[in-house]
């Protein structure tokens, strides 16, 4: 089997990476840039997948660059699937990563993949598009939308909150400033988020949106106070008004009954293993294991 991964080289993509190469997937890594329509064409022609997961895309870039989002999630996205129908034998799934964010700021929680969606913002308004411009590609080959809630783990970017955390505890920081730390958010684990991709790639449907959710929030608020308790340390949290986001989303929960009656039920890990671990291994950063670039 041979998967074709892009975003190989992020938080997830290592991760993924790892445990595919376990499930004896032969990984390779789409390389460059996917605005760059010939070279993805030449790199999916000389892999000729079987399996297809695209991670890829941007998350941060300043207001100024909001256009970056449309190149590389609406219209990478395209030059990709369009390479992938050219291929004689076209590949037996394709998972393509959306965002929770698509819902935006839905009163009722948890959120079902029946909610219409609301996106609030660039980056989630592009995933979205995302998602409707490979309807068209269904004719050719199977595809599946994923929707992940918040999750973390080693080699998490400290530009989101919790590594930025955990960041502090490892540097013994007495204190640090975070926006609103009362939002409810799901935590899950990486690991488990992987698991759950290559389940979906066995046993998840052409044509269907599986939320990639537990329905477990938590505030920063107590995730601070399992941290203390986790290092034995204390840390004061200075509110800072730059970071309270005018579109901030109160809680994002996710009901994940679609994808138990797709995969089954999921063991998800403890809140305070997922702490720990990083706690423990975070100087390490994220294992990298060895991927197959061509390009």
């Amino acid at each position: 089997m041979r998967l074709l991964l892009t975003g190989a080289d992020g938080f997830t993509g290592q991760h993924l990476t790892r445990a595919a190469q376990v499930a004896k997937y032969e990984v390779f890594a789409l390389a460059g840039d996917l605005q760059d329509a010939s070279k993805v064409k030449a790199q999916v022609d000389t892999i000729k997948p079987t399996h297809v997961i695209h991670l890829a895309g941007i998350s941060h870039v300043t207001g100024e660059d909001a256009a970056a989002y449309y190149g590389v999630n609406l219209l990478g996205s395209l030059n990709l699937l369009t390479a992938l129908k050219g291929l004689a034998l076209p590949p037996a799934k394709v998972i393509l990563a959306s965002t929770a964010n698509v819902y935006g700021n839905h009163a009722a929680s948890p959120i079902s993949e029946q909610e219409a969606p609301a996106p609030i913002t660039h980056y989630s308004m592009s995933k979205l598009a995302m998602e409707y411009m490979s309807r068209p590609f269904l004719e050719y080959f199977p595809i599946m939308i994923t929707r992940p809630f918040n999750y973390t783990g080693v080699g998490h970017d400290v530009r989101f909150v919790i590594p930025k955390i955990i960041a502090h505890f490892q540097k013994k920081a007495p204190g640090i400033e975070l926006g609103n730390i009362d939002v409810l958010r799901e935590y899950n684990d990486v690991r488990d988020v992987c698991a759950i991709y290559l389940q979906l790639l066995s046993l998840g449907q052409s044509g269907q949106t599986y939320n990639i959710a537990s329905n477990r929030v938590y505030a920063l608020r107590e995730v601070l106070t399992r941290l203390e308790k986790l290092s034995g340390q204390r840390m004061t949290v200075t509110q800072n008004p730059q970071f309270l986001r005018a579109n901030e989303i109160f809680t994002l929960a996710g009901d994940p009954r679609h994808l138990e009656a797709c995969i089954g039920p999921i063991a998800w890990r403890l809140l305070d293993d997922t702490l720990q671990w990083m706690l423990s291994e975070w100087h390490h950063g994220a294992d990298r294991t060895k991927t197959k670039f061509l390009g």
